[in-house]
C-alpha cells in the first residue's frame, strides 16, 4: 500500500503548471486548447541536433500532461524527447521504444531532454533506432518542469512514461501502436513499474515486452543483506550513498517536516544538501572525495526516516502481462546483484515470464550495451508474438 502524501503538494504543482510556458522554447508550437487530460500534448519544438541521436530523422522535445504520480490525481506538465528513425515508416507506423532513463539527478538542469546523451546511452539507443524503433524518452515528473522530482517513485515514473507515449503519438503521426518498454538503473525500475501499471492506467497501448537492465528492488530482507555487506576492498566510497541522497531529496519535496539529520550522519549532511543541485556525475565525485559509504553516511534510523520514499519504490504488482528481459552485471556495485536477482525471483514466482541474464565480470554501466544481442533476440520474439525462453536462475555468461 502506498503512503499518502500531503495534498497541498497537488495545489502547488498545479499552480506551477502555469509556469510551463516559460520552460518551453519560444519557438515551440502550441497545441490547440482542449480539456486537460493525462497524455495531452501541450507543446512541441524541434530538438537541438546536439541533443538528438546520430543519423536520426525527425526529433522533437515535447511537453505534455501526466497524472501527478505523487498524489495520484490532477495533471502536471512533463517533458520528453521523441526521436524518429530516418526514412519512411513501416506499415502500421514506427514501433516505439518507451525509454526510461537512469539516474541523472533531481535538479531541473539534470533533465535528459536538456542535455546531450552520454556515449553509453547514445550507442545503446542508436542500436534500438537501427532496429527500426522510434525513441520516446520521458524526463519524469519534476525534472525540468515545476515541482520536485520524487526520485525512484514507481508511480511517478510509470505515469510519466505511459503518458509520454500517448503524447508522442499525438505529436508524430508516423508513430505506430506497438511499444517496447526499455530502461536502465532507475529506468530499469521505471520500466518494470510502467509495465505493471499499464494494464489499468494505459490499456490502449500495445505493449509487447519490457527490457530492464540494472533494475532496483528492495525488501526488508534485502535491505538487511545490503547493510551487512562490507564496502568492496580498495573502495573508498559506496555508490549507493548517491542514490540514497537523491531518494531523501525527493522525499523532502513532498513530506513537510522531513529531517535529513534523522537519516544521515553529520559527515553526510553536506552531500545531502548538495544533492539538490548536483547532477549525478558531480554528486558521485563529491561522495567519492568525502569517502562516504553506508557505514559512515547513514544513521541507524535511516530506514524509518526514509520510509515514505522506500514505500514508493514498491511495484503495484510483480506479475507483468508481457514478458520481461533483465540484464544484471555480476560486478554491479550501483544496484548489487542480490537486489536485481531478488526482483527476478519475485517476478517469476508471481507468474511473469522472465528471461534473466547475468553478465560475467561486468559492472552496472558495462551491462547496458553488453545486453544488446540478447535483448535483440528477445525483442524479435515478443514483437512477432512468439514465446521466449524463460530463465529465472541465470548463471554468469
Amino acid at each position: 500500500m502506498r503512503l499518502t502524501r500531503p495534498i497541498h503538494l497537488a495545489a502547488r504543482l498545479l499552480a506551477g503548471a502555469c509556469l510551463m510556458a516559460a520552460r518551453v522554447p519560444a519557438h515551440a508550437a502550441p497545441v490547440a486548447a482542449a480539456a486537460p487530460h493525462a497524455g495531452m500534448l501541450t507543446a512541441s519544438a524541434p530538438l537541438d541536433t546536439a541533443l538528438s541521436l546520430p543519423d536520426a530523422g525527425q526529433a522533437l522535445r515535447i511537453t505534455y500532461l501526466s497524472t501527478n504520480g505523487v498524489t495520484g490525481t490532477g495533471p502536471v506538465p512533463v517533458t520528453a524527447e521523441v526521436i524518429v528513425p530516418p526514412g519512411s515508416p513501416p506499415a502500421g507506423g514506427w514501433p516505439i521504444v518507451a525509454w526510461a532513463h537512469g539516474t541523472t539527478g533531481v535538479a531541473d538542469h539534470c533533465a535528459p531532454s536538456a542535455n546531450p546523451w552520454t556515449e553509453r546511452n547514445r550507442r545503446y539507443l542508436s542500436a534500438w533506432m537501427k532496429r527500426g524503433f522510434a525513441v520516446v524518452g520521458t524526463d519524469y515528473q519534476g525534472l525540468g518542469t515545476p515541482g520536485g522530482h520524487a526520485y525512484l517513485d514507481t508511480r511517478v515514473e510509470a505515469y510519466s512514461l505511459l503518458d509520454g507515449v500517448r503524447a508522442a503519438r499525438a505529436a508524430v503521426p508516423t508513430l505506430g501502436a506497438r511499444v517496447m518498454i526499455v530502461g536502465q538503473s532507475q529506468g530499469g525500475g521505471a520500466a518494470f513499474a510502467s509495465a505493471a501499471y499499464a494494464p489499468a492506467y494505459a490499456p490502449e497501448l500495445d505493449i509487447r515486452g519490457t527490457v530492464a537492465t540494472g533494475a532496483p528492488y528492495i525488501t526488508p530482507a534485502l535491505m538487511q543483506q545490503l547493510l551487512a555487506t562490507p564496502t568492496a576492498p580498495g573502495a573508498a566510497y559506496n555508490p549507493l550513498v548517491v542514490y540514497l541522497l537523491y531518494l531523501a531529496q525527493g522525499q523532502a519535496g513532498y513530506q513537510a517536516g522531513f529531517r535529513p539529520q534523522d537519516a544521515f550522519t553529520p559527515k553526510a549532511l553536506p552531500a545531502y544538501h548538495a544533492a539538490a543541485s548536483l547532477c549525478v556525475s558531480d554528486l558521485t565525485d563529491r561522495v567519492k572525495k568525502e569517502g562516504l559509504n553506508l557505514g559512515n553516511a547513514l544513521r541507524p534510523g535511516f530506514a524509518k526516516a526514509l520510509a515514505p520514499a522506500l514505500a514508493a519504490m514498491q511495484y503495484p504488482t510483480l506479475r507483468l502481462a508481457q514478458p520481461l528481459f533483465t540484464g544484471t552485471g555480476e560486478l554491479d556495485r550501483d544496484v548489487p546483484p542480490p537486489l536485481q536477482l531478488g526482483l527476478v525471483r519475485a517476478a517469476c514466482a508471481a507468474g511473469t515470464v522472465v528471461q534473466a541474464h547475468l553478465y560475467k565480470g561486468l559492472d552496472h554501466s558495462q551491462t547496458v550495451n553488453a545486453s544488446l544481442p540478447d535483448s535483440a533476440a528477445f525483442t524479435q520474439a515478443v514483437m512477432a508474438g512468439r514465446p521466449v525462453t524463460p530463465q529465472c536462475t541465470p548463471t554468469p555468461e
